[in-house]
């Protein structure tokens, strides 16, 4: 799962940005958001940036607006958002709208008065979201793939062979394994999500990692835990 360009409307609090151009490239993968301050904001960005305007300190007519889009394509971006009001940017030139529909470059409109910094925030928590889903998502189909390869009966005999006498300590360990993968590892957030205190989580991950049997370390005996888990699931 990743976060795209036609998503950001979707995202609470962010009804009021407006996708005006470039409906086409909708599906292009929000990376990250870049607050663009110079003319040219190419030696700054990787690509796949959703580049934001404001024309503070910097004065941006339809001309400039027109080259930001060419030079948002050329460099890969994935969408481009004009923030728009009295104060700077009175108003989006509809030429811009069919611009950035020949260039197949999402085009938005913000207002002014929607604080940037609740936008650039509430978009940066829906990547990482987005991340932790998609990295959860593929642990999931590569256990699946395995079990449908080798059989669940199998499986379960392999993670016996390898973790004796874990079976039951999976089950019972399933919500903390759980919130690990969710969360990948985040114990702040593990811990909000299991609804108990930080240390609880550290301790409860230490004493399960010392219930498996051998001499691999804490490490390792709780990573073999987490394949159990998915592999079981």
């Amino acid at each position: 799962m990743v976060l795209r360009c036609r998503d950001i409307p979707e995202l609470a609090g962010l009804e009021s940005i407006t996708l005006r151009g470039g409906h086409c490239g909708g599906d292009n993968e929000v990376r990250w958001p870049y607050l663009a301050e110079n003319r040219s904001f190419r030696p700054w960005v990787k690509g796949g940036e959703l580049v934001f305007v404001t024309g503070i300190g910097r004065q941006r007519n339809p001309e400039n607006l027109a080259e930001c889009l060419y030079e948002g394509k050329e460099c890969g971006i994935s969408g481009l958002v004009v923030l728009t009001g009295d104060a700077y940017i009175g108003q989006l030139p509809r030429v811009l709208n069919q611009l950035a529909d020949e260039l197949a470059l999402p085009l938005f409109e913000q207002p002014y008065s929607l604080p940037m910094v609740e936008v650039t925030e509430i978009i940066s928590r829906a990547v990482v979201t987005s991340e932790r889903v998609g990295s959860r998502a593929r642990a999931d189909s590569l256990a699946e793939s395995l079990v449908s390869l080798a059989g669940s009966r199998e499986v379960e005999a392999m993670i016996q062979r390898c973790l004796p006498g874990v079976g039951n300590l999976l089950a019972e360990s399933s919500d903390i394994l759980g919130a690990w993968l969710t969360h990948r590892g985040n114990q702040c957030a593990m811990a909000e999500a299991l609804g108990c205190h930080r240390n609880t989580v550290r301790n409860r991950m230490h004493r399960l990692a010392g219930e498996v049997s051998g001499d691999k370390g804490t490490a390792k005996n709780f990573k073999d835990l987490l394949l159990a888990h998915l592999l079981t699931q």
